[in-house]
């Protein structure tokens, strides 16, 4: 049997400690490496999005089994949409928008549900990547 863990907690402008409480849950649940940073990364860009764009108020539910770690972030004003993942990579450099780029390039999974008037945003990171789907390697 695997056990879940999950860790749930308000989002803040504190990102410092959502990357570290992210950082530690994730680790403790089996995630290493660049991997690990890449996720923090993307959960980072994922939170600003909601204080930049969003109604800057929600949460992070990350949870962790012995494959996986899935983060959701949860956007209190539901201004993010499943739409949003299909854009181009932003034109020209040096404009905003790159946020929702850098976290499908660095994640796994992404996906965004609308519901009740919120945006779901739910990252996933596998512990290890499969490069026969591409999975970008690094040293």
């Amino acid at each position: 049997m695997t056990m879940e863990t999950v860790l749930r907690c308000p989002i803040s402008a504190d990102l410092d400690r959502i990357r570290g409480m992210v950082r530690l849950h994730a680790r403790s649940s089996g995630l290493r490496g660049h991997r690990l940073d890449d996720l923090v990364l993307a959960v980072n860009e994922a939170v600003t999005n909601v204080l930049d764009h969003g109604g800057a108020a929600g949460t992070v539910t990350t949870r962790g089994d012995a494959h996986a770690i899935t983060v959701e972030v949860l956007d209190m004003a539901g201004a993010l949409t499943p739409e949003h993942l299909a854009a181009p990579m932003p034109d020209p450099p040096g404009s905003c928008g790159y946020g929702l780029w850098i976290i499908q390039y660095l994640c796994d999974e992404v996906d965004v549900e609308q519901r009740d008037g919120r945006s779901r945003l739910t990252l996933r990171m596998r512990h290890h990547a499969e490069p026969s789907r591409g999975t970008r390697e690094r040293e």
